[in-house]
């Protein structure tokens, strides 16, 4: 288990740096934190890391976004399972499709689909620290 800390957006891109480091040959992460720690935040700053020139917004409302890294072409798909009331929904988008498709996979709200996400999925947890940082456990 390793952590990052994020002391301030101004040093956001550095801990996403070592983030990217840190994934290894891992595809689906699995981010857990409170509404406001940072998750949506820090999946930009990954995704600016890994090269994604496009505008990253959260996909509350479509579930899903699909970006492409300009420098690898790599596919990176940001997932946001705050809005799912019930897993067939889940299973209507084709989940197994993105999860096991050996892209990148970012979701925000894993706790909602807990049990479809494959066992080698990385736990990610964000908390807002009382002094405003966040620390990112991996």
């Amino acid at each position: 288990m390793s952590t990052i800390t994020i002391s301030s957006l101004d040093t956001i891109q550095e801990s996403a740096k070592e983030f990217v480091r840190q994934m290894g040959d891992d595809t689906v992460f699995a981010f857990y934190g409170k509404m406001g720690a940072g998750k949506t935040t820090f999946i930009k700053a990954l995704c600016k890391e890994l090269g994604v020139e496009d505008e990253v917004n959260s996909p509350t409302f479509a579930i899903i976004n699909e970006y492409r890294s300009a420098t690898t072409a790599e596919l990176i798909y940001h997932f946001d399972f705050y809005r799912i009331k019930k897993l067939e929904e889940v299973y209507d988008l084709g989940y197994e499709d993105y999860f096991y498709s050996g892209a990148l996979c970012f979701i925000e709200w894993p706790e909602l689909v807990e049990e479809l996400l494959p066992l080698d999925a990385k736990k990610v947890t964000i908390t807002e620290n009382s002094d405003g940082t966040r620390t990112i456990t991996l």
